[in-house]
């Protein structure tokens, strides 16, 4: 690869890095997005005794090229910077400008259910997988339902990671949603922001186990089933919006591990039973965040088509 392609690929990480720490948009519908999906899918998949052994073997060159090492490194650099920098400001936004982020989340979700719907071939089938999972996360992702643990024991952030890293790479789910759902979303985001080695390196176990996991079970999916899969992809978005909703009025709290007095079950509300709802601006934020999933794709078909010319 030329040295230009090696900065697109680092820019492609940075861009998915950052949809992964906002739980609205996966960073693998950025990798969908910019033609790097099916790549990044192989390369993980490639992570297999074969290739192992010529590693211990001490044939480099041949590991790093089944393995597509250069592109996993740079891609990953992207990614990386993207955690460390933004996980200060999402903690900072999340915690003083809650209805303002959500509703920019919601456009976000909304916005990325549209775009993974266009690619769906539309049949019974897919309609009957979409009605489904749509129901299904809508009950599951309910935000009257306290999520499944709101400790943050090392087996349950290990658990966390295995389950987050395989939404990451849906063209689709957030990872950072899926910890929202499991009760760890602003915990790993203030581990990030004050390098709490200790709960990252487990989460990064679990991620790293989980998607060499995943990935050969997602390839199989997508070789064989893929509009069924993209289909009860786009229905979970769908049906998981519930969850994202920026009014709520809370049901019952739990003390944390700093002591903090937060949320643990909510309730749906109308902004007009909200006093200070921020209505407009709230609009404002969600339709920034739905625009901004249809002008990365604009960039990228920009970008696609500069290189075929």
């Amino acid at each position: 690869m030329k040295r230009t392609d090696y900065i697109l690929i680092f820019f492609k990480g940075i861009a998915m890095g950052a949809a992964d720490v906002i739980p609205g948009v996966s960073g693998g519908t950025v990798a969908f997005i910019t033609g790097i999906y099916e790549r990044l899918i192989n390369a993980i998949k490639n992570v297999n005794i074969k290739n192992i052994k010529l590693l211990l073997k001490g044939k480099f060159r041949d590991f790093c090229i089944n393995m597509d090492i250069a592109f996993l490194i740079v891609l990953l650099s992207g990614i990386a910077v993207s955690f460390v920098s933004l996980a200060k400001l999402m903690t900072f936004l999340i915690t003083d400008y809650p209805i303002l982020v959500w509703s920019f989340f919601f456009g976000l979700i909304f916005a990325s259910t549209i775009f993974v719907a266009r690619s769906v071939n539309w049949n019974i089938k897919t309609v009957a997988a979409f009605v489904i999972f749509t129901i299904i996360a809508f009950f599951v992702t309910s935000p009257e339902n306290a999520p499944l643990n709101s400790d943050s024991e090392y087996w349950y952030i290990f658990l966390c990671g295995a389950i987050a890293i395989c939404a990451m790479i849906l063209p689709g789910i957030s990872g950072s949603f899926i910890l929202v759902l499991l009760g760890q979303y602003l915990y790993m985001m203030e581990a990030l922001a004050k390098f709490n080695f200790i709960v990252i390196g487990i989460f990064l176990c679990g991620a790293g186990i989980g998607i060499v996991a995943f990935s050969r079970v997602l390839s199989w999916l997508f070789k064989h089933f893929k509009a069924i899969t993209l289909a009860s992809l786009t229905g979970f978005m769908f049906g998981s919006l519930n969850k994202i909703w920026p009014w709520k009025t809370t049901l019952s709290k739990f003390i944390d591990q700093h002591g903090t007095e937060q949320p643990l079950s909510q309730k749906n509300i109308l902004p007009s039973c909200n006093g200070d709802s921020y209505l407009l601006y709230a609009i404002m934020f969600a339709f920034v965040g739905f625009i901004l999933i249809f002008t990365i794709e604009f960039i990228s078909k920009k970008i696609k088509h500069s290189k075929l010319s």
